[in-house]
């Protein structure tokens, strides 16, 4: 079984950059998506169940922001819708599926690059989500967080640590979170499969950073300790270029 995690950055300009075309050939079970930046998701679903998807969309409340998504092939046997506070479920941050071995959790953390109140912003959410998942963790041991957490974890994870110790998404108190969640009973499962540097989900648009590989790690896909055997293989696929982002990807056993 296959999961794909991609923050598309608007799912209608990755349509038009290939999205359909990539998704056909990769064919995985399930894809979850970030920023899909979509109200009217009846304009693109149909593309979707064309290729075999079951489609759950939870875009903002806003037009054109954030917004998440899990299509799969698999029919989830019950999708939850948002995680109970209100100004994270007007952004359309989180949506949850129901399988037989497993809950996933696609979400798409808040930036804080815009200034200090997204910070503050940021931090909450972080301690929310904490809280959240620890209490799913009480009924249901097998749990995959995937999606845009707009951190670094560690100085391999950015290509210029030193330059951005005081950049939102490198900053002392994101990292230990994501530090102190591992901690807690989580694995981030890309580094079971690769510990070497240089490994980048998202690059700016500007002076060429993705070309020169100047990126940042802020994409994951996390399972509880208790999914360890379930892992196969994790992968980073910085060749499919739709977004600033690129799509990180886990197989599991199943």
């Amino acid at each position: 079984m296959q999961i794909i995690s991609f923050n598309v950055n608007g799912i209608r300009a990755a349509i038009k950059k290939g999205l359909l075309e990539w998704l056909e050939t990769e064919s995985p079970e399930v894809l979850c998506l970030q920023e899909i930046k979509l109200s009217e998701t009846e304009l693109v679903e149909p593309e979707f169940t064309k290729l075999g998807y079951n489609c759950y969309w939870y875009p903002a409340q806003k037009r054109g922001y954030s917004g998440v998504a899990i299509l799969t092939k698999i029919k989830p046997l019950n999708i939850t819708y948002g995680m109970g506070v209100e100004l994270y479920d007007q952004e359309g941050r989180v949506i949850s599926a129901d399988f037989e071995n497993f809950k996933l959790i696609c979400a798409y953390f808040p930036s804080g690059t815009t200034g200090t109140v997204r910070q503050d912003i940021k931090m909450e959410f972080l301690d929310d989500m904490y809280n959240y998942i620890h209490d799913l963790k009480k009924e249901q041991p097998n749990i995959l967080l995937c999606g845009d957490v707009n951190i670094c974890h560690t100085e391999i994870d950015i290509h210029n640590p030193k330059g951005n110790k005081n950049s939102s998404g490198f900053l002392p108190e994101e990292r230990e979170w994501v530090g102190k969640f591992i901690d807690s009973g989580f694995i981030d499962t890309f580094r079971v499969f690769n510990q070497d540097p240089h490994h980048y989900s998202w690059w700016s648009y500007r002076a060429g950073a993705r070309g020169n590989n100047k990126g940042w790690r802020i994409d994951y896909l996390f399972t509880t300790n208790e999914m360890k055997d379930m892992l196969e293989h994790g992968k980073i696929h910085p060749d499919v270029i739709m977004s600033d982002h690129c799509p990180v990807s886990l197989k599991l056993k199943t």
